[in-house]
């Protein structure tokens, strides 16, 4: 099973806060945050819960974890669904790398509310469906097969087609562990 010290390191690191700056939110000591960051220690559920919280991030980020190198497809973690219709798991095996590798299903109607924008470079593969993508003012209609890069410009989404849209996203860096979504 993967470390959960190295995604609540990275996750912490991520956020800007020392390990005592968390370690004093959770009302522990920075001793045993450091454990737990080591594997030394592991905290029980509501502790966990607290720590995702703290951190900003959905508590499946740090309870689904790959086993090792490989993330089988029944064991990918839920990233969280924070804009209705999207539904994302993480695909890399953890959040130690300097970039992510996301599955995101986009059911039909689904839409972003609003551009996202972020400083990142993002590149998106879609698998199967189709996908409007308007990168600043230009729209981008995409058909399974198609890839699309994105390099810190707005950005929104809509699928407005009656079937889902199934789409790979390497992003860099990280965004999960900075705590945004699409």
């Amino acid at each position: 099973m993967s470390a959960l010290g190295a995604d609540l390191r990275a996750l912490r690191q991520s956020r800007g806060l020392t390990l005592a700056a968390l370690a004093d939110r959770l009302d522990r000591s920075v001793g045993w945050m450091s454990q737990v960051e080591r594997d030394l220690s592991t905290p029980d559920d509501a502790t966990l819960a607290r720590i995702a919280e703290t951190l900003d991030a959905p508590l499946s980020m740090l309870t689904d974890r790959a086993a090792g190198e490989v993330v089988r497809a029944d064991r990918r973690r839920p990233i969280g669904e924070r804009v209705p219709g999207l539904t994302e798991t993480l695909l890399s095996p953890d959040l130690t790398d300097g970039f992510e590798v996301i599955h995101s299903t986009f059911r039909p109607g689904a839409r972003s509310e609003g551009r996202v924008s972020r400083h990142t470079t993002e590149i998106a593969h879609l698998l199967s469906g189709r996908l409007t993508v308007w990168l600043g003012s230009s729209r981008h209609d995409l058909d399974a097969g198609d890839t699309i890069r994105l390099r810190g410009q707005p950005f929104r989404w809509s699928n407005p087609n009656p079937e889902a849209a199934v789409a790979i996203w390497i992003i860099s860096p990280a965004i999960y562990t900075q705590g945004s979504t699409a």
